[in-house]
């Protein structure tokens, strides 16, 4: 079995272990053990190299006020309609939001949508146009603003998310689109990682660089068949480069359909920084990348 697979494995089957043993440590050492169960080695925290080893610093120092509101969903959007001019970028349209998800109990919408929670990542759930949310939706949804990312992995600016619900409009009415996430450093879209079939049995990844040429990397996830670049690719790397032109990383996320370029979200922390890409020279070019603010420029550390 190739390594990824094998730490794929042990990821999934060990993570309850690793998150409870995790929650007991500081949050230099968490950071330390989290990236020791996914890379198999302890990061250079003191002297970060690697994009993973960078984004684990920037957990445990950054406390900056431009990253505060990166992981809010809302602020999100907000922040991408006022560069609306400059990018052209479209933002789906929120439907509701607020903290209690029971008072919109039988409401239906006219277009399919999606519910998520403003404040963390990776917990969805998609409703056809017209159908009324139901009850069994706002119980096993109840945990979702309990949920606080922040509190066990410690990704600070998920803790300065509003704790929200929020349905919006789902681009995609009900079919899965490319994901297509920008890594830009400085401004500078570096590469280029496309995610097909998100949230179905056939999720795939593959990575390009910024014109488009395919990179022979892998991660976690099974790795997808080359596919040509999308028709508005210079325009998607202009909205991506605007969006992250103000930080020295963030990765921006966009889809394009019906003709147009539609904003996905920000990740100041992709992945927590404890995935292991394959080679690992990809890791140390990514980190080549990214240059990190002076000890001295960051706060809360």
């Amino acid at each position: 079995m190739p390594r990824s697979g094998i730490n794929t494995t042990l990821r999934k089957s060990l993570r309850p272990v690793h998150r409870t043993i995790a929650s007991l440590l500081p949050l230099p050492a968490r950071r330390r053990y989290l990236y020791l169960a996914g890379h198999g080695r302890l990061p250079r925290l003191n002297d970060p190299r690697s994009f993973t080893e960078k984004i684990n610093w920037r957990i445990v120092h950054d406390r900056r006020p431009e990253i505060a509101w990166t992981c809010d969903k809302l602020a999100m959007k907000d922040y991408a309609i006022g560069l609306h001019a400059e990018t052209g970028l479209e933002v789906p349209e929120t439907l509701w939001s607020g903290d209690d998800l029971g008072a919109v109990l039988g409401r239906s919408f006219d277009r399919p949508w999606v519910l998520k929670p403003n404040h963390r990542s990776g917990l969805v759930h998609f409703g056809r146009a017209f159908e009324p949310l139901s009850a069994d939706v706002v119980g096993s949804t109840s945990t979702w603003l309990r949920d606080d990312q922040s509190v066990l992995l410690g990704e600070w600016a998920y803790s300065q998310a509003r704790k929200l619900l929020l349905i919006e409009e789902d681009i995609a009415a009900g079919e899965p689109l490319d994901d297509y996430k920008f890594l830009v450093f400085d401004g500078e879209v570096a590469v280029i990682q496309v995610d097909r079939g998100r949230f179905t049995n056939g999720h795939a990844r593959t990575f390009y660089t910024a014109d488009w040429k395919p990179a022979p990397v892998a991660d976690i996830m099974p790795v997808g068949e080359p596919s040509p670049p999308p028709e508005n690719l210079d325009a998607m790397v202009h909205a991506a480069q605007t969006l992250g032109r103000p930080y020295d990383f963030m990765r921006v996320d966009l889809y394009s359909t019906r003709g147009k370029i539609w904003l996905g979200e920000l990740t100041p922390y992709p992945a927590g920084g404890t995935i292991q890409y394959e080679p690992r020279e990809f890791d140390r070019y990514l980190g080549e990348q990214w240059t990190l603010p002076s000890l001295s420029t960051v706060s809360g550390r």
